[in-house]
């Protein structure tokens, strides 16, 4: 099996995550950021070449074979599309990217150069959504009628500050797309498209970001399942739950804890939920933890795939819907 080559481009703290898995199952060959601490202490870390900018990187590394894109979320298109002109494939953090011509932009690049461009959404490796996937497919809960998200965490005016990016819609994108855009994701695996959304936005404790901190969206499927999404940062000191409960003809199902790695209900027709406690931890960040990390399973998708031993887990198409709801969502809700 050939051994994948990777560059990080991005060297903050989701980036310690990406080094871990590329080193224990490919090469990690290069890393960039303008920040050239990070930069220099990440490559000491990794042994390998660090680099201060994108263009100089993708020039001097021939043999790479692929990107692995941590940058903000205003940066991830340019980053991408720079790196799949430049012959590389791409593995993309989440958000996609933060508008739906970006992202169709990020596919054509793909497309003309003949790369893979791959999306981190490692919310759907968790044990118990797994579980929740292959009880949607084999029908065990009949016709779905409704189904609730709820997304209840803290972010507190620390986060903001510590960042020159976090809280600037232009750079950020908004709470759906930098701290929800996994559950997104889960809700179209597992249901399908939004055919209809209509919400309520509300900024309540954040003064100094430039959009919501809690929301109220209302939902249709296409399929005629009906959903809500409620959210917020605002859970006091620290966060709460993440959690999708769903109401089917024949059961009901929620699988929460702070970040969907729980099974906390379950009532379904001669038929036992099965799940397994979770390997993985939630990502830290120090005073505030993220999604379940699964990047060993994103990782190990990556390599098959370029070996020619799997398919692509979450192609972008898939990224480009997460994108498309949630710009719709922003369109079609209500922001005070």
């Amino acid at each position: 099996m050939k051994t994948i080559k990777f560059a990080i481009v991005g060297c903050g703290r989701i980036a310690q995550r990406h080094a871990e898995q590329i080193n224990r199952l490919g090469k990690l060959t290069a890393v960039c950021d303008i920040k050239k601490d990070a930069a220099l202490a990440l490559a000491e870390k990794s042994n390998c070449h660090p680099y201060f900018d994108i263009d100089t990187l993708l020039k001097s590394e021939p043999k790479l074979d692929v990107v692995s894109i941590c940058t903000p979320n205003y940066l991830h298109a340019e980053h991408a599309i720079k790196s799949l002109k430049a012959g590389k494939h791409v593995l993309c953090e989440k958000p996609m990217a933060l508008s739906v011509r970006d992202c169709e932009n990020m596919i054509y690049a793909a497309e003309q150069a003949h790369r893979r461009l791959f999306i981190v959404k490692q919310n759907r490796y968790n044990p118990p959504i797994i579980e929740l996937k292959k009880v949607i497919d084999e029908k065990r809960l009949g016709k779905i009628f409704s189904v609730q998200l709820n997304c209840f965490w803290n972010r507190n005016d620390e986060y903001y500050r510590q960042s020159d990016w976090k809280g600037q819609r232009v750079k950020d994108g908004g709470t759906l797309f930098t701290q929800f855009s996994h559950f997104i994701d889960l809700l179209v695996w597992l249901i399908g498209d939004f055919k209809v959304v209509r919400g309520l936005l509300r900024n309540y404790l954040h003064p100094n970001i430039e959009f919501e901190d809690t929301g109220a969206i209302l939902i249709e499927f296409y399929n005629g399942t009906i959903g809500t999404i409620n959210y917020t940062v605002n859970s006091h000191r620290k966060n709460m739950e993440g959690s999708i409960t769903i109401f089917g003809e024949k059961g009901t199902i929620k699988i929460g804890g702070q970040y969907l790695n729980a099974l906390e209900y379950q009532d379904i027709a001669d038929y036992s939920f099965i799940t397994t406690v979770p390997v993985n931890k939630a990502n830290d960040y120090g005073f505030y933890q993220g999604s379940m990390s699964n990047h060993d399973k994103v990782y190990e998708n990556v390599v098959n795939v370029l070996n020619g031993r799997d398919t692509i887990a979450t192609n972008a198409i898939e990224g480009l819907k997460v994108v498309r709801i949630i710009e719709n969502i922003y369109t079609q809700s209500e922001l005070k």
